[in-house]
């Protein structure tokens, strides 16, 4: 089959601040859509300047007719990973310092090695510890330092629950966070959940079947050696099938109004998942689209 070529959008990333409790979910949207298509779709919920259309204008009540258009015309052509923020976290901890780190770390390739590990019930034991998830955050922010910071370390360890199923030992601990403070590239950025949800959108468009390229509004954190080594990571993983990440292209979302809709939709499926009962509003116009989409940082 061609390639195919998909626009992608986020919300809700707040950094390395990945426990804010103001925003649990991220949310990343992609979409199959011409320029052409997009224009329409944008235009349809009155968005008429080049200003940004943010989906706070779109959940309004009185704009209830025009979010069940802007859905309905989404219907097959749209797709949304969520990642619950805490869940990424817990899944983080074990991902990087029980094994050897990859670019399937925070993905479905990831997960399905942890549940080999007994990964689902140590995520369970730590998703609710915040002051361990606080201090895996302080031990993975290693982009100012030089050395080891054995006070931080000792910290994590004597919060580790003494239930948990899996053992980290402490010297693979150490020499895992000696590579990040070295910044080797063979490690992702552990801090950085849009890596992996390029994956998962990557491995969700080409269904094994075709290779996919991404035009993304900018992000920092999806530079050009981490989306070469995610791609040619991807394509191992996947072989005989095409590889999926054919490659990325990120622009000004002013620009492009595909990344636009893209970027409505994110906004709208967070919201979903963060708002007692406006996903029951939301759900049956979706029609499968937010409600069905894949919930990440579980390891099963």
């Amino acid at each position: 089959m061609p390639e195919l070529e998909i626009a992608c959008d986020e919300s809700g990333f707040s950094g390395s601040n990945l426990l804010d409790p103001a925003a649990p979910v991220i949310t990343h949207a992609s979409v199959d859509l011409s320029v052409a298509e997009a224009a329409e779709v944008m235009t349809s919920v009155g968005s008429r300047t080049t200003s940004e259309y943010k989906s706070n204008r779109l959940l309004r009540p009185e704009q209830r007719p025009a979010l069940g258009r802007f859905l309905a015309a989404l219907d097959g052509r749209a797709h949304v990973h969520v990642i619950d923020k805490r869940l990424y976290v817990a899944t983080r901890v074990l991902e990087l310092f029980t094994g050897e780190p990859s670019y399937g770390d925070g993905t479905r390739l990831g997960r399905a090695q942890l549940k080999r590990l007994e990964g689902g019930a140590s995520v369970e034991v730590l998703r609710s510890r915040t002051e361990l998830l606080d201090s895996f955050l302080v031990l993975a922010r290693t982009k100012r330092l030089r050395m080891l910071d054995h006070d931080a370390i000792d910290r994590f360890f004597a919060l580790l629950p003494s239930e948990l199923p899996i053992e980290l030992p402490r010297s693979r601990v150490e020499e895992t966070l000696l590579r990040l403070i070295e910044d080797d590239p063979a490690i992702p950025p552990p801090l950085e959940p849009l890596v992996p949800a390029l994956a998962e959108t990557a491995l969700y468009w080409s269904a094994g079947e075709r290779s996919v390229a991404i035009v993304h509004d900018e992000q920092s954190a999806l530079t050009r050696h981490r989306v070469a080594r995610l791609a040619r990571y991807l394509a191992a993983a996947v072989v005989p099938a095409p590889p999926p990440l054919a490659g990325l292209r990120q622009v000004d979302s002013r620009q492009d109004p595909r990344v636009q809709v893209a970027d409505l939709l994110a906004g709208v499926a967070r919201r979903a998942a963060e708002v007692p009962g406006l996903a029951k509003i939301l759900r049956p116009e979706c029609r499968g689209l937010i409600g069905d989409s894949d919930v990440a940082g579980k390891a099963t």
